[in-house]
């Protein structure tokens, strides 16, 4: 594995948010009413991540969930790149906004 890149053309940020939600919420079912989905599209999502990252991130339970140790070095490394993902888009709306929001 040493020198090889994550295709991460694969892993879609709607995953990458639902597994935040959950990884705040610590629970499929509240994730799913933040995100207004599913608990069952939740859950389809952080496992098709799971499967793109090619690792467990939750160990689930029927009354738990937690983090595992991939878990927590996925979230700690993705939350910041996606709020700056959304701060460098609401930064491009406002600048589109204030030049009369034209598209060329």
């Amino acid at each position: 594995m040493g020198g090889e890149t994550p295709d991460t053309d694969l892993i879609d940020i709607r995953r990458l948010r639902s597994f935040l939600t959950v990884a705040q919420e610590m629970s499929f079912t509240r994730a799913g009413a933040r995100l207004y989905l599913t608990q069952q599209a939740v859950s389809s999502q952080v496992r098709a991540l799971e499967h793109a990252v090619g690792t467990e991130l939750f160990r689930r339970t029927t009354r738990n969930v937690q983090l595992t140790a991939a878990g927590r070095e996925l979230h700690d490394r993705v939350r910041p790149v996606l709020r700056a993902l959304d701060d460098a888009i609401s930064a491009a709306r406002e600048l589109g906004a204030q030049d009369g929001g034209r598209m060329v």
